[in-house]
């Protein structure tokens, strides 16, 4: 799969470039709702702006709406509002604040639940309160995500301003799965990161993070099971407790978002035997694992279980990939069974914790039809492989290196814009095993990506030109967020040529 990596969004700019402008009017959300309807009059956003739930069957009693609606003052810059006693404005432009209506009472977050909100933004005439329902509180933390970016600050009267009223979105995501891979294993990053990039995902909509927690350079995560296995960290201060663990996968859930840990195994696995040297099937050959030991499957074993109390989603990804089957110990079998066997026997383990199984594709191209058939076929190498997989009647993940590999600085966003999961699939059936994702500096290359995956393909530009000025703009609003965004004009975290607007890069 190569190397993935976090080093590179340490690499993202936030200051301005190039001469260009591609402006700032009209209609300025992204990603792109399904359906967006609206006016051209303006309120002014009371200084009181508050949140009203009366109706709604959620009670919030974990505060996730609550604090997503904190998030979003913040981010609105709430400060600046208008006293609603104020003399000098006519308070029928004036909007007291979000009426919030969620119709299912509860809040596991589960893969597949409903995403889906309306939001309505009445026009002047003593307007009083925005209106949003949901199925979900999930589905309502991207409807406060929509809302945020309604909001304009008017630096001449200090006033936040909704433009373009009244506004009636209705939304929902085109994929169930839209992911992004980070990889602190070859790169270690502290815990603060890894919130910034689930902050960053939550603003775009996207809903997984992929953590590569462990690979053969290091082993930084605890395993209370085997807890030799850290051993293989970089160094004791660059490690992730379980707890530390915990302390993500609650951050990103509070955010709509899922965490799905992969450990790639048999051939990413060589920091593993730092600890436990007897999983190297040699003090010379150190991967991949050693396929003959029966230790090496009581391990996984180990990992899983403490993963199943942990990280909670479905899915657990096992890897699968770059095997170098000339290494392996072989059990008696040939080079091929023994990779066949390993994986397949792994997977087993996998189910027997309870999670289904995610596998990089090598897995799919080498026996495909041996594995088991809940797996889901992650497509990393070749553009070709998801009408196969999905053929196949498996669940497919899209993140061709060549277009949604974000260390690969030479692809620029309108390419990750214009790299469509459905190419060569047009059996409906087969469509809806195609359930999404992008890869490894982040923004805005990531938002293209995440448009993609979210809006409805007919909503779609057919020329990335035609969204340039509203990416230009949201990339701004990132800034504006504290996300370290790059500038568009260029390859991959290009640095800026010279001064200018954020509007104009």
């Amino acid at each position: 799969m190569g190397e993935r990596g976090m080093k590179l969004l340490l690499g993202l700019v936030v200051v301005a470039l190039s001469s260009a402008g591609y402006g700032v009017v009209g209609l300025n959300i992204w990603p792109m709702p399904k359906s967006v309807n609206h006016g051209k009059q303006s309120l002014l956003l009371s200084k009181n702006f508050a949140l009203d739930t009366e109706g709604s069957k959620y009670t919030d009693s974990s505060s996730i709406l609550k604090d997503g609606f904190s998030r979003l003052l913040d981010v609105i810059q709430v400060s600046h509002n208008i006293d609603e006693n104020s003399t000098y404005y006519d308070h029928s432009q004036l909007l007291k604040g979000l009426h919030v209506v969620i119709f299912s009472p509860y809040d596991k977050l589960q893969f597949g639940i409903d995403e889906s909100y309306k939001l309505t933004v009445p026009s002047t005439g003593n307007p009083s309160y925005a209106h949003l329902e949901a199925q979900t509180v999930y589905g309502a933390l991207h409807g406060l995500q929509t809302f945020s970016q309604l909001c304009n600050i008017n630096f001449s009267t200090r006033i936040i301003e909704v433009h373009q009223v009244p506004w009636i979105i209705i939304d929902q995501p085109r994929f169930l799965y839209r992911g992004l891979l980070i990889d602190t294993a070859r790169h270690y990053q502290p815990l603060p990161m890894i919130k910034n990039v689930i902050t960053a995902m939550g603003y775009t909509k996207l809903n997984v993070l992929h953590w590569h927690i462990v690979d053969s350079q290091s082993f930084p995560l605890e395993i209370p099971s085997y807890p030799k296995l850290w051993k293989g960290a970089y160094s004791p201060s660059e490690r992730y407790t379980m707890a530390d663990a915990a302390e993500v996968v609650d951050f990103a859930r509070r955010r709509g978002i899922h965490v799905l840990a992969e450990i790639d195994v048999p051939g990413h696995a060589g920091s593993w035997g730092v600890g436990y040297p007897s999983l190297w099937p040699s003090p010379t050959c150190q991967q991949p694992l050693d396929v003959s030991n029966e230790f090496t499957f009581k391990v996984i074993d180990g990992i899983l279980s403490d993963f199943s109390k942990v990280f909670n989603f479905r899915f657990v990804h096992l890897g699968g990939d770059e095997v170098d089957t000339s290494r392996l110990n072989k059990k008696g079998l040939n080079e091929s069974e023994a990779y066949e066997y390993f994986v397949l026997r792994a997977q087993k383990i996998a189910l027997s914790h309870g999670y289904e199984v995610i596998n990089w594709e090598e897995t799919f191209n080498h026996f495909g039809s041996k594995l088991n058939p809940s797996t889901v076929v992650h497509n990393w190498l070749e553009g070709n492989v998801a009408p196969r997989v999905v053929a196949a009647g498996l669940r497919c993940i899209v993140s061709n290196q060549d277009k949604w590999y974000l260390d690969h600085l030479d692809a620029t966003w309108d390419q990750f814009y214009m790299n469509e999961p459905f190419a060569n699939i047009t059996n409906s059936k087969q469509q809806k095993l195609v359930i999404g994702d992008i890869e490894q500096t982040i923004w805005p290359r990531a938002a293209a990506a995440a448009e993609r995956m979210w809006t409805p393909f007919n909503k779609l530009a057919k020329d990335p030109r035609q969204v340039t000025g509203r990416l230009a703009h949201f990339r701004c609003l990132l800034n504006q967020r504290g996300v370290a965004a790059a500038p568009l004009a260029g390859l991959g975290r290009a640095v800026p040529v010279e001064p200018g607007s954020c509007y104009k890069q």
